[in-house]
């Protein structure tokens, strides 16, 4: 039955397949309230307008079998529109049989992921969520279980809806400035929007690192860069992730300790591979708490970890002692690379020289490393080889869910990450001073970005694909 809308009416059996003890067939759309008149007769009067639970017995068409009804009306439902559930008894035939007499009533057979494609489009959850549900689903873990739950629940869209407010208001503040006289207000102007735009940039941060702890394990390997201060690892993170679409490249500097944060990238290593690929604050504390908490954060990375790229400045390779501290960090069974970094520097000491003081770690691999500046890197083709052979060389197969995981997790990622290389050109133009009536546009890119993660700015035809993975009933 079409409704005079336009609007047609769906139905699946909702249940999984196989006998229980009860199964479902749902219905969804405005001729619900319909096909229950035809089919179902309640025990008890006739069934209200109002939200409830009735018991009776359905007719399906070979006669008659006991029923439960759970009646939703609009727009109070998962859908939004007029919904009905018919739990009846869990055998397969029985449960064809009401489908078949629901369909009978001109309510048409839905489509895979049809249920959860009408809550998106009507505003009941967004696609980060409805990608939640799907990941939830199909999680063979708990760890991916609790992941998809995580984006269910709209963890990711409450901090991306909470910054996409502040970004239109800073678009906003922008294009009101141009009202004010430039000699008089723009200083000040300039300098509040930039702080605005700081503040902003801090929260896609946030966002970025929320959606990163939420990826499940076996989504894609991690690999954590460890070592002291000024031993290269920022350099290698920038070196690894040039052109991985990271969210910000890493702080190079002469000064130890500039690394506070962890940034993230995931690295292609060819053949279908990727490891998420972390920088994190190196040793040697300072006393402030910002910097006991970092190292706590960073044992944290360490700990977590499927590789750990142990960084060491070639330069120290004389002081064993030293090292064999370092080494006490890595106290879980973790596969550790270690990673012989500045071989180019005059002073660096061969790793050969070293070898027999290093045969009393268990390290799953070693690597000479160069990355002067403005000269060609040496050892970075070997180093993505030694992780491929550690992380992937038995040539296990992911499973689809991890597939799934990843695919979403990408997608998720690679709109943060946009939109975080989007808010970096807006900032840049307001610090030069460029028409602010361009930076609002800039601006609104950083939005249109984050905008594809609630599936606002996504083609029908990539909509489709991501609703089709879903089941029928779902």
């Amino acid at each position: 039955m079409r409704a005079p809308n336009g609007a047609d009416t769906i139905a699946a059996i909702a249940s999984p397949p196989g006998p229980a003890e009860r199964g479902i067939v749902r219905i969804s759309g405005p001729a619900a309230r319909f096909c229950l008149g035809q089919l179902f007769q309640a025990e008890a009067g006739e069934l209200s307008g109002e939200r409830g639970l009735w018991s009776g017995r359905v007719d399906d068409g070979r006669g008659t079998q006991p029923a439960l009804v759970v009646w939703m009306p609009a727009p109070r439902s998962f859908t939004r529109e007029d919904v009905a559930e018919l739990h009846v008894p869990g055998h397969p035939a029985l449960l064809n049989a009401v489908l078949t007499a629901v369909l009978r009533t001109g309510v048409r057979l839905a489509r895979p992921g049809e249920f959860t494609r009408r809550a998106f489009e009507n505003g009941r959850i967004d696609l980060s969520q409805a990608e939640g549900l799907l990941a939830f689903v199909e999680a063979a873990q708990e760890a991916e279980c609790r992941a998809g739950a995580r984006l269910l629940d709209g963890g990711l869209a409450r901090r991306v809806a909470h910054l996409r407010a502040g970004l239109e208001d800073l678009a906003a503040l922008c294009e009101a400035s141009l009202d004010f006289d430039e000699a008089d207000t723009q200083d000040v102007a300039t300098d509040e929007l930039l702080g605005l735009a700081r503040d902003r940039t801090q929260e896609l941060a946030a966002a970025l690192g929320w959606e990163v702890a939420r990826q499940p394990p076996g989504v894609a390997p991690r690999v954590q860069l460890f070592g002291a201060p000024n031993a290269g690892k920022s350099s290698l993170f920038n070196a690894l992730a040039a052109g991985a679409g990271c969210s910000s490249a890493a702080i190079v500097n002469p000064l130890a300790g500039t690394t506070r944060d962890s940034l993230h990238a995931l690295l292609a290593l060819g053949g279908g591979r990727e490891v998420l690929l972390a920088d994190a604050p190196g040793l040697e504390p300072g006393s402030g708490v910002a910097d006991v908490r970092a190292q706590e954060l960073a044992a944290d990375a360490r700990r977590s970890a499927d590789l750990v790229l142990w960084v060491v400045d070639a330069r120290r390779g004389v002081v064993a002692d030293e090292l064999d501290r370092e080494r006490q960090f890595l106290t879980r069974p973790t596969p550790v690379v270690l990673v012989w970094n500045q071989t180019d520097r005059v002073d660096a000491v061969e790793l050969g020289a070293r070898g027999a003081w290093m045969l009393r770690w268990s390290l799953a691999g070693r690597v000479e490393l160069a990355l002067a500046p403005g000269q060609a890197a040496q050892g970075l083709e070997a180093l993505r080889g030694a992780i491929l052979n550690v992380l992937f060389g038995a040539g296990e197969s992911e499973t689809p869910s991890a597939g799934l995981a990843r695919e979403l997790f990408v997608r998720h990622r690679r709109s943060l990450e946009e939109a975080a290389q989007a808010l970096a050109s807006a900032s840049q133009a307001l610090a030069a001073g460029q028409a602010l009536d361009l930076c609002a546009e800039e601006l609104r890119d950083v939005v249109r970005a984050l905008d594809g993660i609630f599936g606002r700015t996504l083609p029908e035809d990539l909509l489709d694909r991501i609703f089709a993975r879903f089941c029928l009933g779902k």
